[in-house]
């Protein structure tokens, strides 16, 4: 029961259901434009109560972290992003902006029902800012990946040491 805990006692607070059950991804933003016109209609009767939640794509590992990273260097990270639906879906790579230093290798193209691609993601160490930071400056940004449903959201940080 949600109303008592392990221990048998009253709860005291709520509990909170995590996003997927929820039916919602964390770090991501769904697009206006929902369906793949170019992909047909389903019509079986198990697919079209919960389309939604049986198309798209998981990212695994959700977010990344580099860790202290030595000014200079090239450092490269492998992400896969999963085609969790029923359909084939195309997705596209915002690439960052060259003063964050980070850059994604893919290869463009369908990903079909199931599959997997495998995301780049590299970054080469560098330092912009101009005053003092004590010896390590933090890099922080969101690479956004544009599928036909959503847009998710990749948070990559890294520490570089000066």
């Amino acid at each position: 029961s949600l109303l008592v805990n392990v221990s048998g006692e009253p709860r005291k607070e709520k509990v909170k259901l995590p996003s997927s059950l929820q039916g919602r991804k964390t770090n991501s933003i769904p697009n206006k434009k929902i369906g793949n016109l170019a992909a047909g209609k389903i019509n079986t009767t198990s697919l079209t109560t919960r389309r939604q939640h049986l198309s798209g794509f998981h990212l695994i590992p959700p977010r990344v972290t580099f860790g202290v990273l030595k000014e200079g260097c090239t450092y490269v990270t492998p992400v896969i992003l999963k085609n969790v639906g029923v359909d084939f879906s195309r997705f596209r790579v915002k690439q960052p902006p060259t003063h964050t230093g980070l850059r994604v290798m893919y290869t463009p193209g369908p990903v079909a029902a199931g599959l997997q691609v495998e995301l780049k993601i590299e970054i080469f160490a560098m330092v912009t800012g101009g005053e003092d930071s004590g010896g390590l400056e933090e890099i922080s940004h969101d690479i956004e990946i544009l599928t036909e449903i959503e847009t998710l959201l990749l948070p990559v940080r890294a520490n570089i040491l000066c």
